[in-house]
C-alpha cells in the first residue's frame, strides 16, 4: 500500500472527518498506486490520518475510506456501511416504494448512490474507489437488500473528472421493467431506471413535494373562481406538479382549488412520461399543460404575453457542477427567479430550489432577494426546503447538502 504525506498544515480538515484530500494539499507518494487502489495518508509529521481511495486524474486525489489505522479496506468494510446505511433508514414497511439506500460519502462510501424502486436497485458509482470495488459492492447490496435486480446508471458527467466512462445495464439478477411504478403520498409515478434523469426520478424532492402540496391544501394560493394557476418549471416527469394538482383537487377530474398545471421542459421523452404519469394518476386532460421548450424562453414570451400564475415552481438542474463556474450560475438562477416573480399574481407563491453544491444556501437566498428587488416585488421567505430525510448531510461533510430551497409568497 502506498503512503500519501501532506503537505504542512493540510491535515486540519482530516482531523476533523472531512473525506476530501484536494490535489494541492499532497506534498509526495511512496510508492506506486493505480487509480482506486487504498492508500494511507499521513500528516507531514508521518502520523497517520486515515486511508482512502486514490484518483491521480482528480482535483480530488483522494476520498477517504476510514479514519481508523486498524480498519481495513475491503469487502467487510463495504458490507458494513451498506447495512449501517440501512440501519439508519426506516424500515422498508414504513418507507415509500421510492427511497434512497445509499447516500454517497454521508454513508461512510464516497461515490456510491443506491436507490430502491419496488423491488429493484438502481446504483451510481461515481468515483474511481467505488469503482474499483464495484463487484463487492453489488454482492453486499444483493446479500443486504435481496432485490430482484440491480441496474447500473453510472453515466454521470462526474465520472469523466476521475477519468471513468460512462456505464449503465444489468449489475445483477433481473433486468427492471422499462417503467416502475411507485407511490408517493396520492399520486402514483412512472420511474424510467434506462434513460431517465439522475436513477429515474428526483427522491431528494420528496418531502418538498409533501410541503408545497400541505400547503395547496391549506388554501394558501390565492385563486379566482375557476381555480389557481401553478407554473412548474424544469418539470422532468412532473412530479411537483402532480402533488399540488391532487392536492388542490385535481385528481379524478374533480374541480378544486387547483384549476391547471403548466409543464415546462426540453425534452420530448420527458414530457411523454409527464403525460403518462398524469393519465395513471386520473388526471383532468383540461387540467395538465404541457409546453416544450427552452424554460428562459418560455417564460419570456409568457411574460410579453402578460400571462399570470397564483404557484410558480422552479426546480432547474444543476447550474454550477464548482466554484469555477459559480458566477455565471449566478446569473442564470437570477435570471430565472426574476423571470417567476414578474409571472407571479399578487399573493402568489414561488417554490425555487438550486442542486448545485457549490452555491452556499446563503447566497443562493440573496441571489433570489436581489431577483424580487429588480422584479419590483416584495416576498417573505414561509419556508426553508432541503433534500429528504434518506439524502443526510454528514457533520463534516456540508458539502453533502447540494439542495437548498424556499417557498416565498
Amino acid at each position: 500500500m502506498a503512503t500519501v504525506t501532506l503537505r504542512p498544515g493540510r491535515d486540519a480538515s482530516l482531523l476533523r472527518r472531512h473525506p476530501w484530500v484536494f490535489s494541492g494539499a499532497i506534498a509526495s507518494i511512496d510508492g506506486s498506486a493505480e487509480p482506486g487502489d487504498t492508500v494511507d495518508v499521513c500528516s507531514a509529521d508521518g502520523r497517520f490520518v486515515g486511508r482512502g481511495a486514490w484518483s491521480p486524474s482528480s482535483q480530488i486525489r483522494i476520498r477517504m475510506w476510514t479514519f481508523d489505522a486498524d480498519e481495513e479496506v475491503g469487502p467487510d468494510l463495504l458490507r458494513a456501511r451498506i447495512e449501517r446505511a440501512l440501519a439508519c433508514r426506516l424500515p422498508a414497511s414504513e418507507e415509500p416504494a421510492g427511497r434512497r439506500l445509499v447516500h454517497a460519502e454521508s454513508d461512510g462510501l464516497p461515490g456510491v448512490i443506491v436507490d430502491r424502486y419496488g423491488d429493484f436497485l438502481v446504483c451510481q458509482l461515481l468515483s474511481v474507489g467505488a469503482e474499483r470495488w464495484r463487484e463487492e459492492i453489488v454482492d453486499a447490496l444483493r446479500e443486504t437488500v435481496a432485490p430482484a435486480g440491480i441496474w447500473e446508471r453510472s453515466d454521470a458527467e462526474v465520472r469523466s473528472k476521475e477519468s471513468l466512462p460512462e456505464r449503465t445495464g444489468l449489475l445483477w439478477g433481473d433486468e427492471p421493467p422499462e417503467l416502475l411504478e411507485i407511490v408517493e403520498g396520492p399520486c402514483r409515478h412512472l420511474v424510467d431506471p434506462r434513460k431517465g434523469h439522475k436513477t429515474g426520478f428526483y427522491l431528494d424532492q420528496r418531502r418538498n413535494r409533501a410541503e408545497l402540496a400541505e400547503l395547496v391544501a391549506a388554501g394558501a394560493l390565492p385563486s379566482g373562481t375557476s381555480g389557481a394557476r401553478v407554473l412548474n418549471c424544469f418539470s422532468y416527469s412532473g412530479a411537483f406538479g402532480h402533488a399540488v394538482l391532487a392536492a388542490g383537487g385535481g385528481a379524478g377530474g374533480n374541480q378544486g382549488a387547483v384549476e391547471r398545471v403548466t409543464h415546462v421542459e426540453s425534452s420530448a421523452d420527458a414530457l411523454e412520461l409527464l403525460e403518462r404519469t398524469a393519465r395513471l394518476n386520473d388526471f383532468d386532460p383540461d387540467a395538465v399543460e404541457t409546453v416544450e421548450g427552452n424554460v428562459f424562453s418560455v417564460l419570456r414570451a409568457f411574460r410579453a404575453e402578460e400571462r399570470q400564475f397564483d404557484l410558480v415552481i422552479l426546480d432547474p438542474p444543476k447550474f454550477a457542477d464548482s466554484r469555477r463556474r459559480l458566477d455565471a450560475a449566478a446569473r442564470g438562477y437570477k435570471d430565472i427567479n426574476l423571470l417567476a416573480f414578474q409571472l407571479l399574481a399578487p399573493g402568489g407563491l414561488l417554490a425555487t430550489f438550486s442542486c448545485s453544491g457549490a452555491l452556499q444556501p446563503d447566497l443562493f437566498q440573496k441571489i433570489v432577494a436581489d431577483a424580487s428587488l429588480d422584479a419590483g416585488r416584495d416576498a417573505r421567505i414561509l419556508r426553508h426546503l432541503a433534500q429528504a430525510d434518506d439524502h443526510p448531510v454528514g457533520l463534516s461533510f456540508p458539502e453533502g447538502r447540494y439542495l437548498k430551497g424556499m417557498i416565498c409568497r
